[in-house]
């Protein structure tokens, strides 16, 4: 791909801490190229205690329109949104931002639509299955919100921060639609596991569920991009399991994306 960037190209970004581990930049670049779209997305690192700063500089950008939001930035990101889907409402995150015509900014959460996506162009269908998942952050609510909508008839949730997996089982719970509760690492009795927390991404993490527990005939998927497939669906597909990957993840997900930031 050959870039043609002028003083024209429309700017777009993804932020994160850390970033080198996303997939968005050249994938997204690549997809406005094939829409005809002349815009690019380029990468950057923002710690936590920055966040404030950098969004209200972009939103005096009047270049740039649009923002992918990844880890941590997912649930502090929907404040700054003066609309939002419905979907993002209800997980109280965002990992997609679009301008609206007053210049205010718009919310959306893609990460539960393409992570089950994903799962699904593998063989896993949710409907009447037992399902355990590994963090309760914007992605794993996302999942879960996916997860629950999809027809799963269980979902235990498993998360260090007990508030965080506690606010999740209550809005979950609210739904009517399946039984949901608190959860271990343990995968023993499940016929599906979703690892959506970032264990895995550094050397030397441990695997976020007791591999020894899963069986063969457990579907397991997980939200890491890199490295490409993370232990866990190394560790899975050594017992056996079908997998997804946060790669297929995030090609499932971006001509979401794509539609997101393209729709006037």
């Amino acid at each position: 791909m050959t870039l043609q960037l002028t003083g024209a190209t429309r700017l777009y970004i993804i932020i994160g801490d850390p970033i080198v581990q996303v997939k968005s930049p050249g994938g997204m670049t690549a997809g406005f190229a094939a829409r005809g779209h002349d815009g690019i997305m380029v990468p950057v690192q923002v710690k936590p205690e920055d966040l404030a700063d950098c969004l209200a500089l972009a939103s005096r950008l009047g270049n740039l329109d649009g923002i992918i939001a990844t880890i941590p930035h997912k649930f502090s990101c929907l404040s700054y949104c003066k609309t939002l889907s419905d979907r993002a409402g209800f997980i109280t995150s965002v990992n997609m931002m679009r301008r609206n015509a007053d210049g205010s900014w718009h919310g959306d959460m893609s990460d539960g639509y393409g992570f089950m996506q994903a799962c699904r162009n593998q063989g896993f269908e949710a409907k009447g299955k037992s399902a355990l998942l590994i963090g309760a952050g914007g992605a794993g609510s996302a999942i879960a919100y996916e997860l629950v909508d999809r027809g799963v008839t269980k979902l235990a949730v498993f998360d260090p921060d007990q508030v965080r997996r506690d606010g999740l089982i209550a809005r979950l719970s609210a739904l009517g639609k399946a039984d949901i509760v608190a959860g271990t690492p343990d995968p023993a009795g499940f016929d599906f596991v979703a690892n959506a927390s970032p264990v895995g991404m550094k050397p030397f993490d441990p695997l976020p569920i007791l591999v020894e527990n899963l069986s063969k005939d457990t579907f397991v998927g997980c939200v890491i991009t890199q490295p490409d497939p993370s232990p866990l669906v190394a560790a899975s597909r050594a017992k056996g399991c079908k997998t997804s990957t946060g790669v297929e993840m995030y090609q499932s997900v971006q001509g979401m994306m794509l539609d997101f930031f393209l729709s006037k």
